[in-house]
């Protein structure tokens, strides 16, 4: 399986917009595991080729396969390509599994080179470290799978380090296949392990990992083992068997590519979330269905204080990370019914179904103070970020979207001017007793607002 060009948190922007040296404008924590990726790569490339006897046939393999991934790649072009935050999937694995499968590990290595090149130069220019990244966690996941995969056929490490050319045969039988399907399984898992564990790095998130896999990458990741073993025993039988599997690949290519412009309509490119369009569309719904069903939901409107500050301090490729940032963690808080989506620049929109006042406010609060424990570092410095945030349950403040929106909206406002880092409650008529109630805040326990460092930003 292969991860797009973009493991990281910030998005691509302009080259005059980027800084000289965009690299070390990443976290620190990020410089080191890609540093210790790429050289762990680069010394088990060299040890595998020295003890690799090269052979005609297995060039010839290995062109054929890098030309059929290549074809994918400019079908791919052809249709488009989508451009979102954290994990994509691809069907490059349908190439890359038959080089893990059938030539010695030191391929496995190689092959990703020519794609990623190819990728850059048709496709889209992107940052260069993203894709040596990408290219390196291709290559080590491949060749630890592939040197697990000849091992088990020699019987001796030593041997499977430099490739034995009877793992072809075992393709022709029933536990070999089952063998090569645990493999490939393995590096699927393994290699997206890598990449999510540079976009938590990224992200700054202390919650674990990313998600990894939802019902629909998941099907995209069976779809690409299944391929890339049936071309792996296509070309077991003839190398000339290997033509007839490029238009179904190419088929699948477009389907996926579909279904990722279909998604990319839908959610925003920074961050992955919903736009505001498909958020108001679904928040709606649930909330007619709320109001149906003589239900609770309640809105939460999140802003990122003084987040212009931030992009005119630290730059708008920080500014993005910041985004991702606060997104990832306020998606790791909320429960799976929750509604998460972003409203434009720095503001962030929940719905949150069947959540009364006090729900709503204890949420609010454990978002407001899990976003304030978020560290992001930039030039060595860690830049601490707040968020204010507004309230609104319907029947209380509202009873439809456009006016639980309008309450939250005033709520974030009272919000801010009483000194950011804080949730609030719009000051309105209790449906429930018809009294008036005093409005409701809560304050971060940092510096009062002047005495916090610049723009309310406090900096380690």
């Amino acid at each position: 399986m292969s991860i797009s060009e973009r493991p990281t948190v910030p998005v691509d922007r302009p080259t005059e917009d980027r800084p000289r040296w965009p690299f070390l404008q990443e976290p620190p924590g990020l410089i080191v595991y890609m540093s210790l990726l790429l050289v762990s790569a680069l010394f088990l490339f060299g040890v595998a080729f020295a003890m690799t006897a090269f052979s005609v046939m297995d060039l010839v393999a290995f062109t054929v396969f890098a030309a059929g991934a290549a074809v994918c790649v400019e079908g791919s072009r052809r249709l488009g390509t989508t451009k979102h935050a954290g994990l994509n999937r691809d069907l490059l694995g349908a190439w890359w599994f038959p080089v893990v499968l059938l030539l010695p590990p030191v391929y496995s290595f190689i092959i990703p080179i020519p794609i990623f090149l190819l990728l850059q130069r048709r496709t889209r220019q992107t940052l260069v470290y993203r894709r040596v990244f990408n290219a390196a966690a291709v290559g080590l996941s491949g060749f630890l799978v592939s040197v697990a995969w000849h091992t088990l056929v020699a019987g001796d490490l030593m041997k499977g380090l430099s490739g034995v050319a009877e793992v072809s045969e075992r393709l022709a039988t029933a536990p070999g296949v089952l063998t090569a399907l645990g493999c490939c399984i393995v590096f699927t898992v393994l290699n997206t392990f890598l990449v999510s564990l540079a976009l938590r790095i990224s992200s700054g998130s202390r919650h674990g990992l990313p998600p990894l896999w939802d019902r629909e990458s998941l099907l995209v990741d069976v779809v690409e083992i299944c391929v890339g073993i049936t071309v792996a025993v296509l070309v077991h039988i003839s190398l000339f068997l290997l033509p007839i599997a490029v238009p179904p690949i190419l088929l699948l290519q477009r389907s996926l590519l579909y279904h990722q412009l279909q998604t990319a309509a839908r959610t925003d490119p920074k961050t992955g979330l919903l736009n505001a369009p498909t958020w108001e569309q679904e928040a709606s719904i649930e909330i007619a269905r709320s109001r149906a069903a003589r239900g609770r939901s309640a809105v939460l409107i999140i802003d990122i204080d003084h987040f212009k500050r931030v992009n005119d301090t630290h730059g708008h490729l920080f500014g993005d990370q910041v985004l991702l940032g606060v997104a990832t963690t306020i998606s790791q808080q909320l429960r799976q019914s929750d509604l998460l989506g972003r409203f434009g620049g720095e503001e962030f929109v929940v719905l949150l179904p069947g959540s009364d006042v006090d729900e709503a406010w204890q949420a609010a609060e454990r978002l407001r103070i899990e976003v304030g424990c978020m560290e992001i570092a930039v030039d060595r410095v860690q830049v601490s970020i707040t968020v204010s945030i507004g309230v609104a349950v319907i029947g209380d403040h509202g009873n439809d979207l456009v006016e639980l929106l309008t309450a939250a909206d005033l709520a974030l406002y009272r919000a801010k001017e009483t000194g950011r880092n804080r949730v609030c409650l719009p000051g309105g008529r209790s449906k429930t007793d018809g009294k008036v109630p005093e409005p409701r805040e809560s304050q971060g326990t940092g510096p009062a607002p002047d005495q916090a460092g610049p723009q309310g930003i406090i900096e380690a």
